[in-house]
């Protein structure tokens, strides 16, 4: 048996470098947001005063996109490095950086064309251009012309980069639609730009609400037959920016172990809210939790990384910490910015953290479920009564009516299936409290799947909310009868095309 080796020996070195099609793989876990996000970031350390993001279609194909900012720029001797897949750099303290990988990253997850174009104070502009492709068989970056580069950067923005300043430029973005639909275009746009104003606003509220630091981010359309459209302002979205606070809240959690201070900054919502500040992208429910900040920028916004599971009656509950140290500790930051994994030393630092006045993690948790139920039963109480959701709702859609409406001491209201007499969609049986549904149309409905007890909550929501009052009193009244008529007639209608286009297809 051989002897157990300690070191091991080398006789030198190879390089072997990485394929160029590992380009491909970068930043897979981006979207367009969180992609843009990252250029946006970029254009912030570089102590930019504004910056564009603007879409290029020429008639109706989307054909490309820009980030222009008016930064610092990039001097020719710092353009190959930049420009370096892992290339890193020296990282000011405030800036979020630390991969050397960003702004490839963002820019080939979602382009297969990246060209930056920059001028540095004092310095002829300097161009480069990454281009995926499957021929490929060396890392060899394309040299950009200058007068291209300055004519780029020239180009007429509605900022005007003199000195400094940066154009990333993306060509072939996969995500544009290859539909000539007018339509599907605008639709895309109108989703695109309202999307990127919440996810920008909100990863950079902070930034942009702070007085001490200039900075105005826009989005726009720039047809290259009729010009620019419509400037699309990116507004700060806080997610603690509720109008009143609840008494007593917010307050501060401090923990300390081997070394590390954490604070926890948690807040309660008084209550529910239209504001965009409480609905944010993705809904309130889904933003509950825990909001992590680096450098004043918002890389995770909410969950509870093992503090506690999400929780209908804890959407109310947001909670800040600064994370500005060492992020590779108790932390990990994914190299797209967008996201935070905390270890389980976390749950644990958390699960001991107090307040001055003592408040642990379990009375915040319990005070906002106490918030939610007490600002639910406000909003309920100046509701209707119904009667209590009964046979054939599924469970989530009668959890949401219990919770949202004040419900009546009667006997609940079914919801069933049973072939009918001649073609009527559904039929009222006050007797025994159910709408019954034609049985006919149920497959047609159903699109051929097969049916259940709970099956077609959204038909079955909708003839609840509808039919309900119907079940009042103990005769229907005229305006019962005509009402009922009303939606047998449109429904009826409504089930006959059903079948009719379901039957045409089989």
């Amino acid at each position: 048996m051989s002897e157990w080796c300690q070191e091991i020996p080398t006789e030198g070195s190879v390089e072997l470098p990485p394929d160029p099609r590992a380009l491909e793989a970068l930043g897979r876990n981006h979207s367009l947001e969180t992609a843009l996000a990252d250029l946006v970031d970029n254009s912030i350390d570089a102590t930019a005063s504004q910056v564009l993001i603007r879409f290029v279609r020429d008639g109706i194909r989307l054909i490309g996109l820009y980030v222009v900012d008016d930064g610092t720029g990039i001097a020719p001797e710092a353009i190959d490095a930049a420009m370096t897949v892992g290339g890193r750099r020296d990282y000011s303290s405030t800036d979020l950086g630390r991969f050397g990988l960003g702004l490839k990253a963002a820019s080939f997850s979602q382009a297969a064309s990246l060209t930056v174009l920059s001028r540095a104070d004092g310095h002829d502009p300097v161009g480069r251009r990454w281009l995926l492709d499957p021929r490929r068989r060396a890392f060899n970056c394309d040299k950009v012309p200058a007068d291209f580069a300055a004519a780029e950067l020239d180009r007429g923005w509605p900022m005007p980069i003199g000195r400094s300043g940066t154009v990333i430029r993306w060509d072939a973005v996969s995500g544009f639609p290859a539909s000539d639909e007018p339509e599907h275009v605008e639709e895309f746009l109108s989703r695109t730009v309202s999307h990127l104003q919440g996810h920008v606003g909100l990863m950079f509220h902070r930034i942009l609400a702070d007085s001490r630091v200039r900075i105005r981010i826009r989005i726009d359309v720039e047809d290259t037959r009729h010009g620019v459209g419509v400037t699309h302002e990116v507004r700060p979205l806080n997610p603690f920016g509720y109008p009143r606070r609840l008494p007593g809240w917010p307050k501060s959690l401090v923990a300390e172990a081997n070394g590390t201070r954490l604070v926890l900054r948690c807040h309660i919502w008084p209550g529910r809210s239209n504001l965009p500040e409480y609905r944010l992208p993705g809904g309130a429910e889904q933003r509950q939790g825990i909001y992590f900040y680096r450098r004043d920028r918002l890389l995770h916004a909410g969950g509870w990384e093992g503090v506690h599971s999400a929780d209908k009656k804890l959407q109310l509950a947001r909670a800040a910490i600064d994370i500005d140290g060492d992020v590779s500790g108790l932390f990990v930051m994914n190299p797209e910015k967008s996201r935070v994994s905390a270890g389980p030393d976390f749950a644990r630092m958390i699960s001991s953290a107090r307040a001055t006045d003592g408040t642990t993690i379990t009375d915040y948790l319990h005070a906002a479920e106490a918030a939610w139920i007490a600002a639910n039963q406000r909003a309920t109480a100046q509701r209707s009564a119904v009667l209590p959701p009964g046979r054939g709702l599924h469970p989530g859609v009668c959890r949401e009516i219990r919770d949202e409406l004040p419900q009546r001491n009667e006997e609940p209201l079914n919801i069933l299936w049973k072939p009918l007499t001649g073609d009527d969609f559904f039929s009222i049986d006050r007797t025994t409290r159910t709408v019954w549904i034609n049985q006919a149309y149920r497959r047609a409905l159903l699109g051929g799947r097969r049916g259940g007890l709970n099956d077609l909550p959204v038909i079955k929501s909708l003839l609840f909310l509808l039919t309900e009052q119907v079940f009042e009193g103990s005769h229907l009244g005229a305006r019962d009868k005509d009402n009922i008529e009303l939606w047998q007639e449109i429904l009826t209608a409504a089930a006959r095309a059903e079948k009719f286009t379901y039957e045409a297809r089989t």
